[in-house]
């Protein structure tokens, strides 16, 4: 079961990893970076000259297609016993804070505090979608 899954993890993340990836021409100076030194990627269907249009539909697929992945994942963690999904969320959640430890401890004091902002922004935002989806869950159970 637990091969199963870490195959069905892994496969979910190659289509992020390939998008992810340099241009050819390499990180600096090769097609859809700004110049010597910018390593600002512009997305991968740049190139493609879509219209507005074109962009929001394509916004929406892969839209569709991260909540599709992320449904799949759901599926298959709520097969796993509750120690080994709680496991996998602690050592997810570690995962995490070590990256943007790092992220952190390379930015200057100014972008440091920009940075710690935009994290409490964030954790807000989570906080109050926790509370809109307890709100709607209760207001569900009452309806029924």
């Amino acid at each position: 079961m637990r091969k199963t899954l870490m195959a069905l993890m892994f496969a979910a993340a190659l289509p992020t990893v390939a998008m992810a990836m340099p241009p050819e021409g390499g990180p600096i100076g090769g097609p859809g970076f700004d110049g010597p030194g910018m390593h600002h990627h512009r997305g991968p269907f740049d190139r493609l000259n879509l219209t507005p249009e074109q962009r929001q539909q394509v916004g929406k697929l892969m839209g569709d297609q991260w909540r599709g992945r992320s449904e799949i994942t759901q599926k298959y963690l709520a097969k796993l016993s509750p120690a080994d999904q709680k496991a996998m969320k602690d050592e997810i959640e570690a995962k995490h804070a070590k990256t943007q430890a790092d992220i952190r401890a390379m930015l200057t004091p100014e972008q440091q505090k920009t940075f710690d902002q935009l994290q409490k922004e964030r954790e807000q935002r989570r906080a109050e979608r926790a509370e809109f989806e307890a709100w709607k869950a209760q207001k569900a159970q009452k309806t029924q």
